[in-house]
Formats: C-alpha cells, structure tokens, sequence
C-alpha cells in the first residue's frame, strides 16, 4: 500500500486511516492511489465485510485535495472526486458498509469523503463545510451534488453559496450524521457501528445496499419493479440457509459471507 495511509484488518473489519496529519490530511497524489487501492481490496476481499474510515490527529479529518501538493494534474486522480473517486476521476462505489469517523475539520473534499460513508459518526469537535466558493476554486462540485442530496435544500444551498462551515451538533440535527460524541470515544463509537453492521449478514447487507443505492434516484414504483442481482443471488447462499436455521433454533448465527 502506498504511504499517506493507514491499512489494517481486525476479524472482519478493515480500517482505513487518513495519515497526513500535519497537512490536516489533505490528499495528494500517493495518498489518492492509496486510497484506491484500499476500496479495491476492500470490494475484491470476500472476507472484508464493513469499513471504518478515520483520520490521525484532533484537529481534521481532510482537508480536501493538496492542490498545492500536484493532485490537479496528476495522471490518476481517484479518491475524491467521485467521493471515493479522483478528483475528476471515474466513480467508485464501495459495496461493502463504510462507517466514517470525523472530527475537526471535514472540507470541500473530505466532506465529500466523508459524505459517502452510509453512517457517519462525528466527533463533537467537527465542522463539516463547502469553501470553494469563498475561495474561488470550483472543479467538478462532486461534494455540491452530494450536499443537496444529503441535507436540506437550504441548509445546503448556504454552505455552498457562502463557504461557511456547520457544527457536529447542527449536522446531526440536519441529518447529516448519526451520532457526536466526545473525540476520545470516536474510534471506539465508530467501531462499534462496524461491529454492529459486522453481526449481520455480510451478503444480505451488501445485496441491502446494493439495492438502495442504485435505485435512490429513481421513481418508487421503478425501484419496486426493479429485480436485483445480489438478492437473488442471495437466495442461494449457504448463509440464507444459516440464517433461517438459526432463526428456528433460536441462536446466534455463524456468518460465513458465501
């Protein structure tokens, strides 16, 4: 894995760690194709079956892309611009559950990064915020699409219009986040969602989002109408079998993700 972050597996979690504290874990060019990397490993591992992204340091979780640094002319831009995609470069949708862990400052891109976790925990520390506006650089507003998804029209159309920043405790009250806590109990909150995901079946909450997600844009009765691949394929898994004797014997059952 490339330097700029941190990769680890404990059981059936793999952490992903945003390591450039110093340069509040903005991304550059290594640290994007180390991103990459880690979503493609994590997508392709069968044993991997939820994500927790974090960040080193207090003071942000990213700061967006390192402009400074080369990203915008670098050959392969893939960790921001999509979400978990370059900036600028193709998207990239993790299958597999992604639980964020946010504290200090989470901006332009990293918002954005942050806003394709499915649960986002946030540290009462964090201020989530859309500068390129205020600032003058608007590339190809990725994170504005996400925002006006994601939260309330208004409060969306403000953070993008003005570049000002909201707090963990506005964000939970728009939605934005599942749960603030104090900055010592994030990575063991965040975890703990991870585990929570992880008690579940790894084939059934995958096929689960799956189907969300592809057809969230989309119109009730087309979504309804609409026959997904991994439920059906689902139906025939040794872990389908497991859960429903486990159900009848009244049991924990013992996932397998086949």
């Amino acid at each position: 894995m490339s330097s700029g972050i941190q990769f680890e597996l404990d059981g059936h979690v793999a952490s992903v760690t945003l390591d450039r504290p110093t340069a509040l874990n903005s991304i550059d060019p290594e640290m994007d194709q180390a991103l990459f990397e880690a979503w493609t490993e994590i997508n392709s591992n069968p044993d991997i079956w939820v994500a927790v992204l974090g960040a080193t340091g207090e003071k942000a979780f990213c700061a967006g892309a390192n402009v400074s640094g080369g990203t915008e002319g670098a050959g392969r831009r893939m960790a921001l611009g999509g979400g978990l995609t370059g900036v600028g470069g193709p998207l990239l949708t993790l299958r597999k559950p992604l639980v964020a862990a946010v504290q200090g400052y989470a901006i332009g891109g990293g918002f954005e990064l942050a806003m394709c976790a499915d649960i986002i925990v946030a540290a009462d520390t964090a201020q989530f915020g859309i500068p390129e506006t205020k600032v003058g650089i608007i590339g190809e507003a990725g994170i504005m699409h996400r925002a006006i998804r994601q939260l309330p029209h208004h409060i969306a159309m403000s953070l993008i219009l003005t570049g000002d920043r909201i707090d963990a405790q506005q964000a939970e009250r728009y939605g934005l986040v599942n749960e603030v806590v104090p900055f010592e109990k994030l990575a063991e909150t965040a975890r703990s969602w991870a585990d929570r995901i992880a008690s579940a079946s790894p084939l059934a909450v995958q096929a689960a989002k799956d189907a969300v997600l592809s057809r969230i844009g989309w119109p009730l009765d087309v979504a309804l109408a609409t026959r997904y691949e991994p439920i059906e394929a689902y139906a025939n898994s040794a872990d389908r079998v497991e859960g429903r004797a486990a159900f009848a014997e009244k049991r924990a059952a013992q996932w397998i993700g086949r």
